[in-house]
């Protein structure tokens, strides 16, 4: 007795993209074409929002038979591999759920960060091109392109437009008008997913080799503009093209418009100026061509990031601007006159209030443990914010409204303080290794965030500004600087990185011969 012919289909999908929906059409597909099909899932809630692994298996009309089907996808043994999400499609090949002789592979390029990519202290997110490279080498065949923004721009979910991939597949022996018929049986969003299944089927049927978004931290600045909006802005990019190389003139536009934005055109001057000290050692320099202009882009970048710290001020005008509400509704989908909104969550510390304090109150009062405690008592809890309220965006306005005596209060003399004895030191750098002082710029990106984000890049950071004064007149000291600095991005501890430094001062001082300063026993003949 032959067998009777089956598809064996695995799912992998995140909470909230309608996996189960997709589930359901295909099953619904099957039986109203006379096959069996039974759907599994397991819901998982390591990932994001939980990614839930369906299983779908379809038997031809068996008559006077029961087919006995599994309860989970085997390894080696699935037909179709639909994957919602760029790295799920990884975590198939892993499995061993795809295989070159038999899977066909439909994936979403789009990426939904994993917690685990976002708590990496440096640049965390999974390496796309490689997931795109091994589903070439392990799978029959693969459909792959951004099915999230094909279905958002047609006003429906994703799971439409993986449907009709799998219907311009060809794989299962369904003619795309018995897939639409389903989605006109399901009586909800029924010309959007339609609109949406076909952009699905299009993308299919082109075969072409899927865009891959680009990383969030590897984008290239702009140039820097002909014109300011304000003539005190005009001032600042003249003197950008007069005083500067032109190479770094779109990291310095940059930086420019980001310290501004943070603050004022006076800070912007002042950006420029601390900036211009650093340069000035490329000017100097006799091996121009050697290294470049890269000390002075990379002080234009860094400085920037270090004078717009984060701060309490800071976050409330982020979360209170117009096109942060612009973003939310487009996000959401929501339609004109329709209300939506958003929940901010806040979890001030005695240190965030002190820092919005006169430097002279902050200080007094750090001093006095009573009135600590006492304070303590009262900031020291959760709040929740609805920005969309009168009440709730008010809160957050007057916080940013208290941006124009930032440069009094504490934190930012804190903060003033901080950067300035870190460009004091890569000035001192820059005169004897320039590659060394540009590592050592570098390492302000391990400075974040604020609470406890903040104080973990801190102490990192000080290692490595401790570590950098040592290295110095060392052989590949800028090299070493950058491995530390490299291994400080990827531990949220600094337990690893204190080792390694003092693992390799140890050795170097081993290597150094001594020479002792009592006198020799022998005599001279």
């Amino acid at each position: 007795m032959s067998s009777p012919r089956s598809f064996h289909i695995a799912v992998m999908a995140l909470g909230g993209q309608g996996g189960g929906v997709l589930v359901d059409w295909l099953v619904d597909l099957a039986e109203h074409t006379g096959w069996t099909a039974q759907a599994t899932s397991v819901a998982g809630v390591a990932q994001r929002t939980g990614a839930t692994v369906y299983y779908i298996e379809l038997v031809e009309p068996t008559p006077g038979r029961e087919p006995v089907m599994a309860l989970m996808p085997i390894p080696g043994q699935v037909d179709i591999l639909i994957a919602a999400e760029w790295m799920e499609a990884g975590r198939a090949i892993e499995r061993g759920l795809v295989t070159p002789d038999r899977t066909t592979v439909i994936a979403s390029s789009h990426r939904t960060y994993a917690v685990q990519e976002k708590m990496t202290p440096g640049n965390g997110v999974a390496n796309a091109p490689a997931v795109l490279q091994a589903l070439q080498a392990h799978a029959k065949r693969v459909i792959a392109g951004d099915m999230q923004a094909l279905a958002v721009a047609q006003g429906s979910v994703i799971s439409a437009s993986l449907l009709g991939a799998l219907a311009a597949s060809e794989v299962l022996p369904f003619p795309l008008e018995a897939f639409e018929a389903v989605v006109q049986r399901s009586g909800i969003g029924v010309q959007a997913s339609l609109r949406a299944l076909h952009a699905g089927a299009c993308l299919a049927q082109q075969g072409e080799v899927p865009l891959l978004p680009q990383e969030p931290m590897s984008t290239a600045p702009r140039p820097l503009p002909s014109h300011a909006q304000a003539p005190a802005l005009q001032a600042l990019l003249e003197r950008i093209r007069r005083d500067f190389v032109q190479v770094a003139w779109p990291w310095l536009g940059e930086g420019l418009a980001r310290v501004v934005d943070y603050q004022d055109v006076a800070y912007g001057q002042e950006y420029l100026d601390c900036v211009a000290q650093i340069a000035r050692h490329d000017r100097a320099a006799h091996d121009i061509s050697n290294v470049g202009h890269v000390l002075t882009m990379e002080a234009a970048r860094w400085i920037a990031v270090a004078m717009s710290y984060d701060d309490v001020i800071r976050v409330a005008d982020l979360k209170s601007r117009a096109e942060r509400f612009v973003r939310l509704r487009q996000e959401v989908g929501a339609e004109a006159g329709q209300v939506y909104g958003s929940q901010e969550f806040f979890h001030p510390r005695l240190n965030e209030v002190l820092g919005l304090l006169p430097k002279a109150w902050a200080q007094w009062l750090s001093r006095t443990p009573a009135c600590c405690a006492w304070l303590t008592r009262i900031v020291d809890r959760s709040r929740r914010i609805d920005a969309h309220t009168v009440g709730g965006h008010l809160q957050l306005r007057c916080l940013a409204g208290l941006r124009r005596w930032r440069r009094g209060n504490h934190r930012h003399a804190v903060e003033r303080a901080h950067w300035q004895h870190w460009l004091t030191e890569v000035d001192k750098l820059a005169a004897q290794d320039r590659a060394l002082a540009v590592e050592l710029l570098r390492c302000r990106r391990l400075i974040k965030g604020y609470s406890d984000t903040h104080e973990r890049g801190n102490t990192k950071y000080a290692l490595l500004l401790n570590a950098s004064q040592k290295l110095c007149g060392q052989a590949h000291a800028a090299h070493t600087l950058a491995n530390w600095r490299a291994l400080a991005l990827k531990e949220l501890d600094s337990g690893l990185l204190a080792q390694a430094i003092d693992r390799h001062f140890s050795i170097a001082s081993e290597a150094t011969p001594s020479f002792s300063t009592q006198p020799s026993q022998e005599t001279t003949p």
